[in-house]
């Protein structure tokens, strides 16, 4: 019995390598395109009032106000310009309320391609992750001066 369970051991150690080796040469390699970090995410705002459609631009970790929300992207993803494009970004939205309270109204992932899918429907304003840039034409947080200086 126990010079069967080394011919199956020294089988086993034999057929491994050679069964690795054919399932690298045979199984299709699964390519994912490198996601790109951006700085800046563009956001569309609907104000149902007005009918107005706005697009602006937020740098990641910034707040910007859009009528009674506060847009805060964490993060905007985007692939090489070589690949399809899949715009994603992880977004936090505050409503600012009538007696002045701050109430998240929104934490997750918005979709470019699916708008519909994760966006902020409010009474009010609708908004929406557009796309992501490396730059913008307002100026960074960072770039900015406190008045009186």
């Amino acid at each position: 019995m126990r010079q069967q369970s080394k011919i199956g051991l020294r089988l086993w150690q034999l057929t491994l390598p050679v069964a690795m080796s054919l399932s690298a040469i045979l199984a299709p390699e699964s390519v994912f395109a490198a996601k790109i970090k951006n700085p800046v995410a563009v956001f569309a705002g609907l104000d149902k009032i007005t009918g107005r459609t706005t697009q602006f631009d937020v740098y990641i970790d910034e707040t910007v106000q859009f009528g009674a929300l506060q847009v805060t992207p964490k993060v905007c993803f985007n692939r090489d310009e070589t690949e399809a494009q899949r715009i994603s970004g992880f977004v936090e939205v505050d409503e600012i309320t009538l007696d002045r309270k701050i109430r998240r109204i929104f934490t997750g992932w918005m979709f470019a391609a699916s708008p519909g899918l994760n966006a902020v429907d409010h009474p009010v304003y609708d908004v929406w992750l557009v796309g992501c840039k490396q730059s913008s034409d307002v100026p960074a947080p960072s770039e900015t001066t406190p008045q009186g200086q």
